[in-house]
């Protein structure tokens, strides 16, 4: 686990190859997006924010990295049919899709599970399972067409072993690794990969909406995760499929 935590990328690592990543606009996607990008890939920013989206398409030029991609979406309103056309739009236009990071994601309301709220509920469990599903269901055909293709879903410490309090999170991220098994058995003679990463406690805005008290500045970067990102995007991965990772060393 250590070589992948620590993984050096050549700076052509991800030459030629077309990347979708969700929720592009800020935190770990973003990061992603851009590390990407550095490497060589197209990336497809996938947001609910254009402007957001917007101001990573700019750093992403301003690298001099090639012209990235735009999709402005809401994962909590999109409907099969947006997924349908958005990925006869990605096989138009590119024929193939190289990578995809399923990074976006809710946190809800953290509460004792006999107060949890049944809207906040079907809404984590909408974005955080359903809308994976419908996005990875409709993608496959794209990602089969490319040589050699990576999935990557986002998981956490609590889809792992339940903890008191995170309720639809918690039991989101548990369906998230089970959905990630089932289609890593059923692709695992295929072209196509797909493993889980747990970024672990990660400065961000979701950590700060779960640990308001918390120093943030004692937390790694998104920055610091992007060794095992980058690993799992590439083709010396090429092999791995099934696996679930942590992104920091325990």
């Amino acid at each position: 686990m250590q070589q992948y935590q620590n993984y050096q990328a050549p700076a052509d690592a991800l030459a030629g190859k077309v990347i979708l990543v969700t929720g592009a606009g800020d935190g770990i996607g973003r990061e992603a997006a851009l590390t990407y990008a550095k490497h060589g890939a197209t990336v497809i920013l996938l947001g609910r924010t254009t402007a957001k989206l917007e101001a990573v398409y700019d750093e992403i030029e301003q690298l001099g990295a090639p012209q990235a991609a735009i999709i402005p979406l809401d994962m909590k309103g999109a409907t099969e049919s947006h997924y349908r056309d958005m990925a006869a739009t990605i096989m138009d236009q590119f024929g193939k899709l190289d990578g995809l990071l399923l990074n976006a994601s809710v946190l809800g309301v953290l509460s004792p599970f006999g107060h949890i709220n049944l809207d906040s509920f079907q809404e984590v469990m909408h974005i955080n399972v359903t809308a994976q599903m419908m996005i990875t269901k409709a993608l496959l055909p794209a990602l089969n067409a490319a040589p050699a293709s990576s999935v990557i879903f986002t998981s956490s410490g609590v889809g792992r072993k339940g903890r008191a309090h995170w309720g639809a999170y918690a039991i989101s991220k548990f369906a998230t690794e089970g959905m990630a098994q089932v289609l890593a058995d059923e692709y695992e003679s295929s072209s196509m990969r797909v493993n889980v990463i747990n970024p672990g406690a990660t400065r961000t805005k979701m950590r700060s909406k779960a640990y308001p008290a918390e120093d943030s500045s004692r937390l790694k970067t998104p920055a610091d995760l992007m060794p095992l990102y980058l690993f799992l995007m590439s083709d010396d991965s090429k092999d791995i499929t099934g696996g679930s990772f942590d992104a920091q060393a325990s």
